[in-house]
């Protein structure tokens, strides 16, 4: 997960967007009556599964052989359940130089529809834990449980629930897992200057999507979904750039019991691999995310740590994410 970063030359066009956006649209947005449409089962267990499958990989960080292996399992389980799966190979440059060979993995589901939605998370950890207390393995990467292995299990299981059902959505669905998104300047390094380095895999798709001339309805992104007692807020980003999509998102989640999670509080903005897909692709993308409605903090005491670990994933997090996207797509 990145070092997350304020994006504040947007924040005084938030604020006039939100007002001007206000009234009419949400008044014809209550008095409508949604019928949700039947879905696929979301199996908790079998997300949590996935999740678990990722950790026993070990940190999947680019260059590594474990990175390789957990990628070739997750193309495979989207072909498995149908999917039509394209491996996008690139070589992106890090913060400091090093050249990261990396793989954004798509999946795609009723390829031949025009209509497409993209549902997406980035698929590797990070190559050290710079927020650990423990200054003598900050070094060291971390498993990522969460950060990053959470919203992939979320997606395999959308994946898996989908291919097993004759009832399929009526768009076509994208399902991104990002690479070498989290491979950006570590927080103990004394020079922050340049580029921080983040989110490097959406962007090469942004400006390279997979298939040419690519475009999309909007875009769903997950980011770690699966922690215990989550606070997905209204991240600022995906309220600039994407408000309906938000709370086409958050009013589903409420009729679904998820409310408690899915907060009705606004975030702060963050640079994430949707702001790529927002300003360079042009699709409206959200991103759903776990942050301190207190603001005192703005992610989970594990972020960045070797706590990140299976102990941090809570199963009803992955089901109120899951089942909340299936309905989305089902009921379009």
């Amino acid at each position: 997960m990145i070092r997350k970063q304020l994006i504040l030359s947007v924040i005084c066009a938030l604020f006039l967007m939100s007002c001007g956006d206000g009234a009419s649209s949400n008044n014809t947005e209550n008095k409508a009556v949604v019928k949700d449409k039947p879905i696929p089962t979301f199996n908790a267990d079998s997300a949590y599964n996935y999740v678990q499958k990722q950790v026993d990989f070990g940190p999947r960080v680019p260059n590594t052989m474990s990175h390789d292996m957990c990628g070739a399992y997750i193309a495979n389980e989207l072909q498995r359940h149908g999917a039509k799966v394209t491996e996008q190979k690139m070589t992106v440059y890090a913060y400091d130089g090093t050249a990261l060979n990396g793989v954004n993995i798509i999946g795609s589901i009723n390829p031949e529809i025009r209509t497409r939605v993209i549902l997406a998370a980035h698929w590797d950890t990070r190559q050290v834990a710079d927020q650990d207390e423990d200054k003598s393995r900050q070094n060291e990467p971390i498993l990522g449980a969460n950060d990053g292995g959470s919203g992939v299990g979320v997606l395999l299981e959308v994946a898996r629930a989908i291919g097993n059902s004759p009832n399929k959505p009526k768009v076509g669905v994208d399902i991104i897992f990002f690479d070498v998104e989290d491979y950006g300047r570590p927080a103990f390094e004394k020079d922050q200057s340049g580029d921080s380095g983040y989110c490097l895999g959406s962007k090469y798709w942004a400006e390279n999507p997979h298939v040419d001339g690519y475009s999309a309805y909007y875009g769903i992104l997950l980011d770690m979904v699966g922690a215990k007692n989550p606070s997905y807020l209204k991240e600022g980003v995906s309220m600039y750039f994407a408000p309906r999509i938000v709370r086409k998102v958050w009013k589903t989640a409420q009729r679904k019991g998820y409310g408690e999670f899915f907060v009705d509080q606004k975030g702060p903005q963050l640079t994430d691999d949707h702001l790529y897909v927002n300003e360079i692709a042009k699709i409206p993308m959200i991103d759903i995310i776990d942050l301190d409605p207190s603001g005192a903090e703005t992610f989970f005491k594990h972020w960045h740590t070797h706590n990140d670990n299976m102990d941090a994933i809570d199963k009803k997090s992955l089901e109120a994410v899951g089942v909340t996207l299936l309905q989305v797509l089902y009921n379009e």
